[in-house]
């Protein structure tokens, strides 16, 4: 392990050596064959960790931002190979990828044949038709809003922010470089020249930013992010609108009715007057509820088939839930590479090797105290895993004593 930890930190180290030495002015071929020299399959995350450190050691973003189609035509072809299944029809990062494919071949089909003939002929008919063009390109302003306002925030709460950040930066030049291409079309005064150097500018800047999405941006994304957390982002993205083409259909992560499973009997220990008995009293079901969603911690529970049953859904949620996670398998509810903690968990506890696991994480302002229990029946039966988790800051803070009513 410790040979993979020293490996990683040294290619870390490469790779912002390049970086910094592109920042001082040293030419692409030369960074280009130190780098493939000493540095290989370079995975999406260590992209990402290396833009966070330069940022972190005072290189603005506004730099990185500048030599980020720079660095990507240096790793383009030597980005590892991160197979991720393809996704489903409606899927987010279906739908992105449809896009991009849709503005490629608009690109080569249309604006790169108009351009053409503007080049042989610079007639104001030409010219209209590289209006109408980027017009239609100006579609990639729902592209990058979504992307921007839907599964930025969400790398956000990973703490994943200087991918984001540079990539926010170039989208905003690409919005910028569309409409100064379309002014410069209407305005007789351009040359045909300077015409077709700016649209061969802002073309390539929207073919590097495909690039980018799909092998730094996506591979990213399908590595931190839950299913639930990628439904959301599904369920606002209409609101926005998409670019040139829509998504191939409705996407919904597959789930078990827990309803219809459980059918319409009446519940277990419930009485005709709707109240549910327990060992040590009786509570109505709207009791339970209102019990369990005024708690300070958050709840969920998985059966022991690893189907999330239930959440409690108290006011300041630490993680996002939403409705659709019932009947959902719990691997689907955490991000892909925490999977296999998630699954050696619950197997612990099912087989009885551990009957709780505890973990503790930073998020922002917060420290949260993880808690997964073993539930069991009074003949310890495996029954499920019960979920808590706390923000503990405000207790790690207590000092003291309190005797007396807050005011």
């Amino acid at each position: 392990m410790s040979e993979i930890i020293n490996n990683r930190e040294y290619r870390q180290k490469v790779l912002k050596e390049l970086i910094t030495e592109l920042h001082n002015g040293k030419n692409i071929e030369e960074v280009q064959d130190r780098f493939h020299e000493l540095v290989h399959n370079i995975s999406t995350k260590e992209i990402s960790e290396m833009e966070a450190a330069l940022i972190k050691e005072g290189m603005p973003v506004e730099e990185i931002q500048r030599l980020c189609d720079v660095h990507a035509s240096v790793f383009k072809g030597s980005i590892e190979e991160i197979h991720h299944p393809d996704k489903a029809p409606g899927h987010p990062i279906h739908t992105f990828k449809l896009e991009n494919e849709a503005v490629k071949k608009y690109i080569y089909e249309n604006v790169k044949k108009n351009l053409e003939d503007l080049k042989e002929n610079d007639t104001r008919d030409n010219r209209y038709k590289l209006i109408e063009n980027f017009n239609m390109l100006w579609d990639l302003d729902k592209h990058y809003s979504r992307k921007e306002n839907l599964l930025f925030p969400y790398l956000e709460r990973y703490e994943i922010t200087a991918p984001p950040k540079v990539m926010w930066g170039v989208d905003d030049e690409i919005r910028a470089d569309v409409k100064k291409t379309k002014a410069m079309l209407q305005d007789d005064s351009e040359s045909k020249d300077q015409i077709a150097s700016k649209i061969d500018e802002v073309t390539n800047k929207i073919l590097e930013m495909i690039f980018k999405e799909e092998n730094i941006l996506f591979p990213l994304s399908l590595d931190t992010l839950t299913e639930d957390e990628w439904f959301v982002i599904e369920s606002d993205s209409d609101s926005i609108g998409y670019c040139i083409t829509g998504p191939a259909s409705k996407w919904k992560p597959v789930r078990t009715n827990v309803e219809a499973k459980e059918g319409k009997e009446k519940l277990a220990n419930e009485d005709s007057e709707g109240y549910i008995k327990f060992d040590t009293g009786i509570l109505k079901a709207k009791e339970i509820s209102a019990i369990f969603n005024h708690l300070p911690v958050d709840i969920t529970f998985v059966d022991k088939n690893g189907v999330v049953k239930y959440f409690s859904n108290s006011k300041e949620r630490i993680f996002v839930r939403t409705k659709a996670v019932i009947g959902r398998k719990v691997q689907n509810c955490h991000p892909p590479a925490s999977m296999h903690v998630v699954e050696q968990v619950v197997a612990d506890l099912r087989n009885g090797k551990k009957d709780y696991e505890d973990f503790w994480i930073k998020m922002g302002e917060m420290y949260i105290l993880i808690r997964y229990f073993a539930v069991r029946d009074e003949n310890g039966e495996f029954l499920g895993t019960l979920e808590v988790s706390q923000n503990i800051k405000p207790i790690q803070e207590i000092v003291g004593e309190k005797r007396l009513l807050s005011d």
